[in-house]
Order: C-alpha cells, then structure tokens, then sequence
C-alpha cells in the first residue's frame, strides 16, 4: 500500500515537471496586436517622441513665462507641430488681458569689496531693471517687527539690502530624489473622503502684512536693490515674481485678495529685486556682522513686452466619429518660471500630452468622442488660462453679490503658486450660482499632468467615487507599469481645478515625487537634465490610454454633483 501510493506520487510529479505541463501553467495568453490598448502600449514605448518634444520646449524655447516672447513661440510651435502630426482646429486661444510680458536680457552680480566674489543669483520675474550698472554698499536688514524699522531710518538710500534673517542649512541625510513606496501608495488609496474646501491653501496674512510693511519701508527709504535668500540650497535658488508693496490692510475690513501684482498693466514701479543663494547670503550677513562692509556690484537690464496684453492657451483636436458633439479634454500648463526652463514644471506634462494625441493619431484609432488637447498659459499666476477657457466654453460660477470674477490683469496671486482656490477678490460669502453653457453637458472628462517628471502612480478621483470602478478596469494593463493606485482624495495647485470648481470631472494623475520639491519646483534647476525618460513614456502612454477609452465609453464619465447647481 505505501509503495503504491510513492509511486503515484512520483508519477504524478514527473506529470508535473514535463515541459508540456510547465508551458501549460506559466505561460500567459499572448496580447491581442490588434487591442487599441496593447497597440497604444507598443507605440509608446517603443516609438515615443516625448523627449524630442521635450527637448525642443525646454532646450531651444527655454523659459515661458506668461506674456514673454517664450510664451508666444511655444503656443505657436506647439500648435504648428499638433497641425503636422494631423490635429485639427490648432489654434491659439486668447484670454485676459494678462499684463505686461517680461525678458530677461543681461544679468550678473558679484560682491567687488573686501573681495570678488561672484555670486549665484536672479532676477525676480517683472523686476524692473537697472538705467546702468550700480555698485552700492550692503546693508543687512535685520528685522523681526515693524518696531526693529526705526534704528534702519535714513540708512538705506541708494543701498543694496538684505531683506530677511539668516537660516541654517542643514546636510541632506536623505535622498532628495524618491519614488512613492508600497506604504505612501497605500496611503493615498485609504485616503478619506475630502471635505469641501480641503485643500485650500493658508497663505499665513500676519506674515504677509509683515513683508508688505518691510516693502513699503524699503521703497519710502529708496533702496536701490533688494536681495532675498533662497529657500533651496547648494546652489539651488527658487526664483518667482517681483513683490509689489500693496497698502496697509483694514483690520476691520474683509480680506481683498493679494493686491495688484507686478505684470498688471497698472502695476506701479517697485524696486529691482533679486534671489541669492543662501550659502552666499549667509556668508555676506556674516561679513557685515563681524564690521567688515561688503559692496556689491549688479548688472540688471530687462525688456517689457506691452503691445499685447492678452495671454495664450494652444489648443487642437482630434475629429470624433459619431459622438463627436461631446468632448474629452487632455493637457498641460506651458507657461514657466524663468530661472530654469521649465522642464519639468511643466514641459514634462505638455509633451506628455503632446505624445499622447500623437501616439492616437499615428495609430489611426478613430475615437467616438472628439480629443481636444489644450496647452495652458498663465497657470503659475493662478490658473488663469483654463479658468478663462472653461468660463468661455463651459461655464462659472457666478456670485450675485459681485457679479463677475476680478479682471485677469489684476489677478491677486503674485506668488504664483497656481494653487488657484477661491475667487481671491474679497467676494462676498454669498452662495455661488453656477451657470453653464450647452458645451457643459457635452463634457465628458479632462485629464491633466502637472507634477515633475515622475511615472505615473495612479489617479486623484476628486472626490469622484463612481468613476474608481472605469479607473480600476483601465488601470489593470498598466500594472506591471508600476499605476495601480485609486485615491478619493482631492489634489491641489493645477489646471484640472478650474474643470473640477465647476463640477466636470477633471483629473490630476499621481505621480512619483523624484526631485520635484526639493530641487526642481520653480528653480534654476528645472532643466532637462532632472527629466527621467523611461518614466515620460510611461505617462504618455498611460494618458493616452485613459483619454481614448474616455473617448469610446457609451456614456460619459460619471459626475460628481455640480457645487452651486440650481
């Protein structure tokens, strides 16, 4: 009886250990050629174009900010290359008007006494210039109340200031480049359900009353130039706009937003403002402190572009078939900061956008819906090209106590963080109406990148749980591509919001972090050197797979209901 039942075994397992048996078990189904998934996929990988794409928004145009001439040649040049690869309707948009456009045209700054020391620093955006060079005493402005302004009286005429404390630089003991591990991603897709209003950003208004007193102080003094430290280090410097003094806030009164910001066409005239890297501020603030004085020497002059106030947004499409009344929407902020080129914030979400109608249109796939790709402008000054282009085609809401949005040109986000929540313009509390426009219900979904260069991880629903079943299903071929991961959670700071504050569903993707925070965000290192290739595949073709089976549903996407719906 045992020698039989071995003997059973033993056949049973050589059975198993046949080649035949093996292929049987271990071998998967071999993929459809013809599945537009699979096909989308191939071409992705193995025939992209994103880098090329890339390369020329980043390399050759180089930085565009909003209402510059880089702006205006990367809507031109990437309409005309959406028209050579078979788009239709490639046009430039108009919105605004913005303000003033803003190059930078020569700069250099070193200390010439007690010693040269060449330095590491820019220009604020829409800091004015300087008639000639100056070469002017340092002061170090070291004020931690609107008390401390007193003993600097009559001291700062025709010098250059510090204007802040020093920080410490601490060494970086951990990586400043990651990808999101097993537990962030679990994280995120146990996430709760997102109140209304999270995410909003808390601007912190004792600090900014602070700066706009030490503003106002450094203008009625006539400070020749005014120096900030750096929030990077290691010769990292995160450059945005040029600070305009605004006047004493009403305690009493309700908040009015940010005041008028530096590109406005009425904006006053400030005093020329640079970012130094901290390594070097600290080291002058120290010199000063031990009673040596420090001259400077900077070399400032820019150019204003006024004859064309208005900003741009590219947009073109590929035709529908029989549902071609109705819409899917991909895209991208193009606009920049100027420190860098603006690589990955956001020539990395726009050639990723780009490649995704190219690899559509290169297959030849013929979507039901219309795919419409819109390539933003005015998104670091508060997502002002996509809030313009969804109030034109789709819809807004409208409060009755105030009737319309403030102007673009005065928009009060002079940080330009694009964060974009809220109107900003001291609106009264009053519940919004939403009034929309027969495109609104012919809107089936917009899906955006905006988050460095990092692959795709998975979705932000929004909030948006009937769509997590549709993701789920079309997120499964790409699994092994490292995108799985579902989070009901809001995301904040970019243009699928102005799609999203109105009730269409808009989406942002997750993505891996890289360096995005701590080297690249808004500084001079966001270059194409910091881009990771294989990842911008990854999400062109991972994008272009949500956006063409958007396209093919028999319904739409499901919506979330509509804020301020009548």
């Amino acid at each position: 009886m045992m020698l039989r039942r071995y003997s059973a075994i033993v056949l049973l397992l050589i059975f198993l250990a046949s080649p035949a048996t093996l292929v049987s078990q271990t071998t998967a189904p071999a993929p459809n050629p013809n599945d537009p998934i699979q096909r989308i996929k191939d071409e992705g990988m193995k025939r992209s174009q994103v880098m090329q794409t890339l390369s020329y928004l980043s390399d050759v145009i180089g930085p565009r900010l909003t209402g510059s001439p880089g702006m205006k040649r990367a809507n031109e040049w990437t309409r005309d290359q959406l028209s050579k690869w078979g788009l239709q309707n490639a046009h430039l948009e108009p919105f605004g008007p913005f303000g003033k456009g803003w190059t930078l045209k020569k700069f250099s700054a070193q200390v010439t006494e007690p010693l040269a020391i060449p330095l590491i620093a820019y220009p604020k955006a829409w800091s004015p210039g300087l008639a000639s060079p100056l070469t002017a005493d340092v002061v170090y402005f070291d004020a931690k109340t609107e008390a401390d302004f007193e003993k600097y009286k009559g001291k700062l005429n025709g010098k250059i200031v510090l204007t802040a404390i020093t920080r410490e630089v601490p060494a970086h003991f951990e990586a400043q480049g990651t990808r999101l591990n097993e537990k962030e991603l679990l994280a995120l897709a146990d996430a709760p359900e997102p109140r209304q209003g999270e995410g909003r950003r808390n601007f912190g208004r004792a600090g900014q009353e602070f700066t706009n007193a030490k503003l106002r102080f450094f203008q009625a003094e006539g400070a020749a130039m005014l120096i900030d430290p750096s929030r990077g280090d290691g010769g990292t410097i995160f450059v945005q706009s040029a600070q305009v003094p605004q006047p004493p806030r009403d305690p009493n009164a309700p908040p009015t937003g940010r005041g008028i910001p530096p590109y406005a066409a009425n904006a006053p005239k400030v005093t020329p403002q640079l970012v130094l890297a901290i390594e070097q501020y600290n080291r002058i603030v120290r010199m000063l402190q031990a009673g040596e004085p420090v001259k400077i020497n900077v070399d400032l002059s820019v150019e204003w572009q006024e004859a064309d106030l208005m900003g741009y947004n590219t947009i073109a499409e590929i035709p529908g078939t029989d549902l071609k009344d109705e819409i899917v929407m991909l895209g991208g902020h193009m606009d920049s900061w100027h420190s860098g080129t603006g690589a990955t914030d956001n020539a990395a979400g726009v050639s990723v956008a780009m490649e995704a109608v190219r690899i559509i249109q290169a297959l030849g796939l013929k979507p039901r819906r219309t795919i419409r790709i819109a390539l933003w402008s005015g998104e670091e000054q508060g997502l002002l090209g996509s809030r313009a282009y969804v109030t034109e085609h789709f819809g807004s809401l409208q409060n009755p106590a105030t009737s319309a949005a403030p102007a673009t040109g005065a928009n009060p986000n002079t940080m330009g963080g694009g964060a974009g929540n809220g109107n900003g313009n001291g609106a009264s509390p009053a519940r919004p109406t939403l009034v929309t426009k027969a495109a609104y219900d012919k809107f089936s979904a917009y899906f955006n990148l905006d988050n460095g260069t990092g692959k795709i991880r998975g979705v932000y629903l929004q909030g948006n749980e009937a769509v997590r079943p549709v993701f789920r299903q079309w997120l499964a071929p790409f699994k092994e591509m490292g995108a799985s991961t579902l989070s009901i959670s809001n995301t904040g700071g970019t243009d699928h919001l102005a799609f999203d504050g109105i009730g269409l569903p808009g989406f942002q993707f997750i993505q891996d972090e890289i360096e995005y925070d701590t080297r690249t965000h808004h500084s001079n290192q966001d270059v194409f050197d910091r881009i990771q290739a294989d990842d911008m595949k990854q999400a062109a073709t991972i994008m272009a797979a949500f956006v063409y089976q958007t396209a093919m549903r028999d319904e739409k996407l499901p919506r979330k209901p509509a804020p301020g719906s009548r």
